[in-house]
């Protein structure tokens, strides 16, 4: 298995400009690579300060630049939100780009808020991210793609720059839809679920369903390469842990907001802060994500690992207001402190735990 960074790029602190934000998800991935973290990812939003991100291509571009060996992905690229040939176009750029070390998240999106401002139909945006994946498919793999669907039609077109990782880049599907799930098992791509602020209990019924959707497609259970997303904070100092408890709380607070369509923007693009129905205390949150000591963050992640099984772990490092001096700490005390007890705990190198086969992919050299 390995451990990945998740950019979010939240803003909460009004005293801090968007510059700065997007500036220190840079550093932080910067630092991941230099700590041995195996991949970055790069979220998409709209208009709302849930995330600073409006274009994870162009924030995979600038990691590849200044990075030489992290794999670099988007988590996600909401599909229907966008044009399916430049998309595509687009993704084998970055993967030239980046020498072949693009990782291609993508979902259907869930916040109505950017959708109407993007003229975008949410009611439909299954179908769509549908069709796009399977555009996604042709176009990247295929010299020239032609495409006539409900939604989306494509005269013949070639895609004339070519992704360097063959037959395409990695493709992960967010979420926790079963119909995702089993295109996963069919054409190789990679699932990718989210615990939340909810405990490990929640992400292995995921896992089981993830499961069931295999066996469907008659694949072998065994074999699901599942990627997982997960809040984790190590630090000695509670009042650091307790920031960070409260940053997550704020970042489901406006998930929750914009998934309901309960938003109230503050001013501009700011969205107060509310609680939701059904809100668990600050104490059950810290019970439900990691967060600790470097000992209790180790054992907490050695028992989720042997609960579902994950092959990725994609981490937030940085929530909230969350100071960047901290979030980086964090990530130090996690890859020098934590990792080394993950593998002593299992006897065995990061690599080899949970070594389920990633789908294949090779590199094409440049032609001389």
């Amino acid at each position: 298995m390995d451990f990945g960074l998740f950019n979010l790029l939240q803003h909460r602190d009004r005293s801090t400009s968007p510059q700065q934000v997007i500036e220190e998800a840079l550093e932080h991935t910067r630092l991941a690579e230099e700590l041995g973290f195996s991949r970055v990812w790069f979220a998409e939003h709209h208009f709302s300060n849930y995330s600073l991100c409006p274009s994870p291509m162009i924030l995979c571009t600038q990691a590849a630049a200044m990075t030489t060996r992290i794999r670099i992905g988007s988590a996600v690229l909401i599909l229907p939100l966008h044009e399916p040939a430049r998309v595509i176009a687009e993704i084998a750029l970055v993967d030239v780009l980046s020498g072949g070390r693009l990782d291609v998240g993508v979902g259907s999106g869930y916040q109505h808020y950017e959708f109407e401002r993007l003229g975008a139909d949410i009611s439909r945006n299954k179908q769509a991210f549908n069709e796009m994946l399977d555009m996604i498919e042709l176009g990247l793999s295929q010299a020239t793609f032609s495409y006539k669907g409900e939604f989306f039609e494509q005269l013949q077109t070639a895609i004339n720059v070519r992704p360097v990782q063959k037959p395409r880049p990695p493709i992960w599907i967010a979420g926790g839809d079963p119909n995702s799930h089993r295109r996963c098992a069919r054409d190789g791509y990679i699932p990718f679920i989210s615990g939340g602020i909810d405990g490990p209990d929640r992400i292995k019924k995921m896992r089981e369903q993830v499961e069931r959707c295999y066996v469907e497609e008659g694949k072998d259970p065994a074999t699901v390469p599942l990627g997982v997303l997960r809040f984790v904070c190590v630090s000695d100092d509670q009042s650091i842990i307790d920031r960070y408890v409260d940053g997550a709380r704020f970042q489901k607070r406006i998930a929750m907001s914009l998934r309901h369509r309960r938003e109230s923007m503050v001013d501009d693009y700011m969205v107060d802060e509310a609680p939701f129905p059904n809100e668990p205390s600050l104490d059950e949150i810290a019970r439900n994500i990691v967060v600790g000591n470097a000992q209790i963050v180790a054992e907490r992640l050695c028992q989720e690992i042997e609960l579902y099984g994950p092959r990725h772990m994609s981490l937030y490092f940085a929530v909230g207001d969350l100071p960047s001096k901290a979030a980086m700490e964090s990530m130090a005390q996690f890859a020098t402190k934590v990792v080394p007890m993950i593998e002593a705990h299992f006897g065995k190198p990061l690599a080899e735990i949970c070594d389920v086969p990633m789908p294949s992919q090779t590199i094409q050299a440049a032609a001389e």
